[in-house]
């Protein structure tokens, strides 16, 4: 799959930065992509530095802007914010060789846009969930380990399939592939869900999924999140103490309230203490991807008769935060 071409990490930040470093270390042929020239500028003059308590680097690195993007690739890491990913890839397809992939390296169900601008079989689904943030240009800060995961979207095993994951390997060794990427890309819309109420707060995501007051609200999430998925035929898949069975109807509350603990405890192990969605919102004051990644379970809801209200107003909530029209505080959760 990758051949002689240089991997291409499209979207240098929290993902790709991270991934792409270890690729680089590991004496992979890596050219990073990005759209922020200030990112790409510091990259190419001091390298791309990670630094957290996995591990730290300082790798010397190619990088540049889509629009000095020349030839053709036959790995793409689409490593962008799931708002951004018709843009992207728009901008990708022309690079993309024709027995080439794009992984989508995001959180939501980009594949199922991907797909539309570059065909099935050019896509492959992905799977991620550890904690990365861009600290400034040319920083990206790991701070833990998470679940890896690899499919292609047809359920098949395939050589590229293979390739991919002995790839990602060199990042996270414990990467594997799926013949279910769709059920990792749902379970993990179920906590985002959960990521998204804790971000309408300035409290670290261990701490709010900690809080007795709030355990109601997680679980009430998770399980209209994933009504929807078993509407789509889904079976969502479990990863970093996230149990989907945890959270169906037919489950005791004893069970999602372990899954909860789960979640506590592989948090707390991070020094990535909270989402993306709240640097978003804290840090960087820009818009999240609350409609990319949950406005598609209300469409998909809708389609299917299944009622999502506590997704409407999530998203809701999210955008008065953006808005400046609610403080990001407890008393705004407690809306929710």
């Amino acid at each position: 799959m990758t051949g002689r071409l240089p991997v291409v990490i499209w979207g240098a930040g929290a993902m790709g930065g991270t991934i792409g470093a270890h690729l680089v270390r590991a004496d992979r042929e890596v050219l990073f992509v990005d759209r922020d020239e200030e990112h790409v500028e510091a990259m190419r003059r001091q390298g791309l530095l990670v630094t957290g308590p996995i591990r730290e680097l300082a790798v010397p690195v190619r990088a540049c802007p889509p629009t000095e993007m020349e030839g053709t690739f036959r790995t793409v890491l689409l490593c962008v914010k799931a708002h951004h990913t018709t843009e992207a890839i728009l901008d990708v397809a022309p690079h993309l060789a024709e027995d080439g992939a794009v992984v989508s390296i995001q959180n939501g169900l980009n594949e199922l846009d991907i797909l539309q601008h570059v065909g099935e079989e050019r896509t492959i689904g992905a799977f991620v969930n550890f904690g990365a943030d861009v600290l400034e240009p040319g920083v990206v800060h790991y701070g833990g380990r998470g679940a890896v995961v690899v499919g292609e979207l047809s359920g098949s095993s395939t050589p590229r399939l293979v390739e991919l994951v002995r790839l990602l390997q060199l990042f996270e060794p414990r990467a594997k592939p799926t013949g279910n990427i769709f059920g990792y890309l749902w379970g993990k819309l179920a906590y985002a869900a959960q990521l998204f109420a804790t971000a309408l707060t300035n409290e670290p995501i261990a701490d709010v999924l900690a809080r007795a007051e709030y355990r109601t609200l997680h679980v009430a999430l998770a399980r209209e999140v994933l009504a929807v998925a078993d509407a789509e035929g889904i079976t969502p898949e479990p990863f970093d103490g996230f149990d989907p069975d945890a959270f169906t109807p037919r489950s005791p509350q004893s069970a999602a309230l372990a899954s909860l603990e789960a979640l506590v405890e592989f948090n707390r192990r991070s020094a990535k203490t909270h989402s993306g969605i709240w640097r978003d919102l804290a840090v960087r004051h820009r818009r999240t991807e609350v409609d990319a990644q949950l406005g598609p379970v209300v469409r998909i809801g809708e389609r299917h008769g299944v009622p999502t209200p506590l997704t409407r107003r999530l998203i809701e909530l999210v955008h008065q935060v953006e808005n400046g029209e609610s403080p990001q505080d407890l008393s705004t959760l407690d809306g929710l």
